[in-house]
């Protein structure tokens, strides 16, 4: 893989270790945002945008972390 300016969502999915359709499903929701290009269902990632969606990936689950107690229940 190069360090292109946009990813496809295959390399997105490589990248982040997930399905296509799982990365599909990101890009449409607007989790992580893509662009469209032509009329047949061709996206394309910035690779910007991927990491910022990693860094706010991190911030979420330092923060979901920080809500849950330190210890499991079955271990008090």
């Amino acid at each position: 893989m190069t360090a292109e300016r946009f990813l496809t969502l295959a390399d997105v999915a490589e990248i982040l270790n997930i399905s296509a359709s799982q990365t599909y499903a990101l890009v449409r929701s607007g989790d992580l945002q893509g662009i469209q290009i032509g009329g047949r269902n061709q996206w394309r990632v910035e690779r910007s945008k991927l990491e910022e969606y990693i860094e706010a990936a991190y911030k979420r689950t330092a923060a979901n972390l920080s809500e849950m107690p330190a210890t499991m229940p079955s271990e008090t």
